[in-house]
């Protein structure tokens, strides 16, 4: 399930599609980064993922983030530099909300 919501998003193996939330989230990563979009951040994970066709072997599903996976260390990671939480819209959040079929908590 979370394979095809990355692919419903707009993360497909062509690229970004046009029109998609993938794109409104480019666009909004770039505008705020002062033009490009940063390797590790939301967009690129999830096109990464969205390329590759499979979001499991990363550990994001749509039940949750897998124990000891990537995902898990990536959410550690994030939670340290951040005092403890994940921040809303921070990467981890953000690739877990789309593979879970939400909008990745955008606006």
């Amino acid at each position: 399930m979370s394979d095809k919501n990355v692919h419903n998003a707009g993360f497909t193996s062509s690229g970004i599609a046009r029109g998609s939330l993938a794109s409104s989230m480019m666009s909004q990563e770039a505008r705020s980064s002062g033009g490009g979009v940063h390797s590790g951040g939301p967009t690129s994970t999830l096109q990464e993922m969205g390329a590759r066709g499979s979001t499991h072997s990363t550990g994001f599903t749509s039940s949750g983030i897998f124990g000891g996976s990537q995902a898990a260390h990536m959410m550690s990671q994030e939670a340290r530099s951040h005092g403890g939480g994940t921040p809303r819209g921070g990467t981890t959040s953000t690739v877990q909300s789309i593979s879970m079929g939400g909008k990745g908590g955008r606006r």
